[in-house]
């Protein structure tokens, strides 16, 4: 008798198929004049790449407010044209890409200010929660030293997996799920 694992044990690769019915990657129009690229892979815990997750990306506008009720801050601009949030499935190489805009500082829990930064959810198979990170920015240095967070991973080798690199026009943000290399994952 072989025991098989059930939908409970498992998830995916179910991604492609059910829910891309339409492209969530632009959060910005392309020829937006603040349009950045965030681009990246997944890799596995053996260094394969993962060629069936789903990205999911939320994040403040430009000027560091988010499109969202909860932030009903009047000193800081909203942009009713910028969502936050886009989806992104990978391709059979294992990459991502997002057309968004780089946000601003948001305030952080004890009123000190985070450093610009997008939250990343990564779904694939075999994950059956969501993972949770962030994407920091690498000309951010000093907003970077002070972000709370970013801070709170004691590590410098593993606070840098949570830092892009700026890579032919674009910010690279390579995942890692497990192994020498993982990106570093919060749970939230």
């Amino acid at each position: 008798m072989s025991m098989e694992p059930t939908p409970s044990q498992t998830i995916g690769p179910f991604f492609h198929y059910a829910l891309f019915t339409e492209d969530l990657s632009e959060l910005v129009a392309p020829g937006h004049p603040d349009a950045i690229r965030v681009e990246g892979k997944i890799f596995d815990g053996a260094g394969d790449i993962v060629p069936d997750a789903m990205v999911e990306i939320w994040q403040a506008n430009a000027a560091g407010r988010y499109n969202h009720p909860e932030d009903d801050r009047e000193d800081v601009p909203l942009d009713e044209n910028f969502l936050g949030f886009g989806r992104a499935p990978t391709d059979e190489n294992g990459s991502f890409s997002f057309l968004t805009v780089k946000p601003g500082a948001v305030p952080g829990p004890d009123g000190s200010l985070q450093g610009p930064h997008i939250l990343v959810s990564v779904f694939a198979r075999g994950v059956l929660k969501r993972l949770a990170t962030r994407i920091y920015f690498p000309d951010e240095e000093e907003a970077n030293e002070h972000d709370p967070v970013l801070a709170s991973v004691g590590d410098p080798d593993l606070r840098s997996t949570l830092v892009a690199r700026s890579e032919g026009g674009a910010f690279r943000f390579d995942i890692h799920l497990r192994g020498e290399k993982q990106t570093v994952f919060f749970d939230v």
